[in-house]
């Protein structure tokens, strides 16, 4: 019995130190991230910021595509970043790939006339007219000891909502914005997801199309305050 006493007090020790170790690097990975803008709500700018996303073409290269139209809502907290949260809106039929080749000539049973209205409204893709609404929105924020931020968060893609891990870092920021005078920052973002997983398999098997979704985001957000609308 006194034995069994002594394992459970080295367990509970080292469960303690175990924890305080834990905290200790939260605490440090916090700190390797200063912001000089002050706290609050911030939305990005349209005319400074990008969101596009790639998959693999026949196991040949990279295809990217972007979306023209999105808002991304930040509620910032500068001297606590983990309690950070970031919510983000984008518009599925805003989708553009730049492909301005015959689209009818090669698809010839389609009901769309361009290969973007194709990915934004056939059920096989983006399904914009059952869908009209792409959202992320972040769960949890976890500083790292080289300044990042790894932001977990639930995304919403054709009616399905599951956990989606972005890595961001902090491009610049600023107490006031040289223009206008209210806080600014910016910050890149990107990650990885299975569009399988939200129930888009169409071309996956054989993989034509890649499964794999890389997400990038460049986002430059001011702070908003009644100065803005001025």
């Amino acid at each position: 019995m006194k034995r069994l006493f002594i394992i459970l007090a080295a367990a509970l020790t080292l469960s303690a130190c175990s924890d305080s170790s834990n905290k200790q690097a939260a605490d440090t990975a916090q700190k390797t991230l200063t912001i000089s803008a002050p706290s609050g709500e911030y939305k990005n700018d349209p005319y400074h910021s990008s969101l596009s996303f790639s998959v693999t073409h026949i196991g040949l290269a990279n295809y990217v595509m972007r979306f023209t139209d999105f808002s991304a809502v930040l509620q910032l907290d500068a001297d606590k970043p983990a309690d950070s949260t970031i919510e983000l809106t984008i518009n599925p039929a805003s989708i553009t790939t730049d492909f301005d080749g015959d689209y009818k000539s090669t698809h010839k049973q389609s009901p769309f006339s361009t290969w973007d209205e194709d990915l934004a409204q056939s059920p096989k893709f983006l399904n914009a007219g059952e869908h009209p609404e792409i959202r992320f929105a972040s769960t949890r924020v976890m500083p790292n000891k080289d300044g990042t931020l790894n932001v977990t968060g639930d995304l919403t893609l054709l009616g399905q909502t599951h956990p989606v891990t972005l890595t961001a870092h902090l491009v610049g920021d600023v107490e006031k914005h040289p223009f206008f005078g209210f806080g600014a920052l910016g910050f890149s973002a990107s990650g990885t997801f299975k569009r399988s997983q939200f129930g888009m398999t169409h071309l996956t098997q054989p993989p034509l199309v890649g499964d794999d979704v890389t997400v990038s985001f460049e986002g430059e957000f001011h702070q908003v305050v009644e100065s803005a609308a001025q």
